[in-house]
Parts: structure tokens; sequence; C-alpha cells
């Protein structure tokens, strides 16, 4: 195991990687900010297990800063890379506090949550790109545009030219024709 992280300066959320991620991985950033999580929750105190994805391997989804989670996932997630596997140590303030969340979690409780990231992704209805890279593609796509204009505008302009040359070889033939029929009698 790694070494202990306070992730809130006050020992309020203690991080501990069990299992580093790969070098490459992702982690949730604002263009993913949807995390899917495995995890298993334990009361400090007694060890007991109240909540885990487990037993039944289901994977629990949420948005990263919109208050759907305790404040102490907030708080630790955006830390993670995916693969990465860590124990949490959550204080009550930054859990269920001193209402708890009955009948699991008593009031007061520190919780401790071995979580891991399987994933990020960006929200629904919002593709991977940031806005940085859509200004490019688009950039990009305007350039591609102007090309395209310029190389029709140049095959205009050729075909003109051929054209206004046939013109004038056919009307040299003709004053050729014309030179050719004076003097001739009928």
């Amino acid at each position: 195991m790694g070494d202990a992280i306070d992730l809130t300066g006050d020992g309020g959320v203690i991080k501990t990687i069990i299992r580093q991620a790969k070098p490459d991985a992702l982690g949730p950033s604002d263009d993913l900010p949807v995390v899917d999580v495995h995890y298993e929750g334990t009361l400090a105190e007694s060890g007991e297990v109240f909540d885990t994805t487990h037993e039944d391997n289901t994977i629990f989804s949420f948005e990263l800063g919109k208050g759907s989670v305790i404040q102490s996932w907030d708080i630790a997630l955006k830390t993670m890379k995916v693969g990465e596997v860590a124990k949490l140590t959550c204080k009550p303030e930054y859990a269920y506090g001193t209402a708890g969340s009955p009948p699991d979690i008593p009031p007061n409780a520190t919780l401790i949550f071995e979580v891991e990231l399987l994933a990020c992704k960006p929200r629904r209805g919002s593709s991977m790109s940031s806005v940085s890279e859509e200004r490019a593609r688009l950039e990009e796509l305007k350039k591609q545009r102007e090309i395209a204009a310029a190389t029709k505008e140049e095959e205009k302009k050729r075909r003109e030219e051929a054209k206004a040359a046939a013109a004038a070889r056919m009307q040299a033939k003709l004053e050729a024709k014309k030179g050719k029929g004076k003097g001739k009698s009928k």
C-alpha cells in the first residue's frame, strides 16, 4: 500500500493507494466528469460493511461536483485515475455528519471505503472533445472548405480558359475557311 495522503489538509479525507493506475490512465476532468466505480464501505469503528457493489457486481456512476455523493467522494475521486484502487478514510464532517444515514450509518461515523475507479466519461449529450479541440476541428473544416473553394475556382478558371481557347481555334478555323473561299468562283 502507498503512503496516506491527506486530501483536505485537516485529516478529514485520507487516501491510501492500494493499486496504482497505469501511468497513461485518464482521470476525471471537466470534459470527463462522470465516473464509474466499484466500492465497499465499512464503518471504521466496527469494520462492518454497510454498502458494496462487489456482491452483485454493479457499477455505481455519478457526476463529480454535483453533490450527489458524500463530500469525501467528490474530493477523493478527482485525484484518482482509471484502474486505481484506493482506501478512503472519511471523517464524519466529509461523510454523513452528525445525522448519519440510519439505519446503516450511525451519527458521527468515520467511514472507510475501498474504491476502484473503472471509467471516466463525458456528461450525457456531450462529446469527448473539449472546447479547444472543437475549435481546432472547426478551424480545420474551415480550411478544408477554403481549399475546396479555391480548387473549384481554379477549375472554373481553367474551364473558361479552355472554352476561350477552343472558341479562338474555332474562330481561327472559320477565318481560315473564309480566307480560302475568297477568289474562287462558283
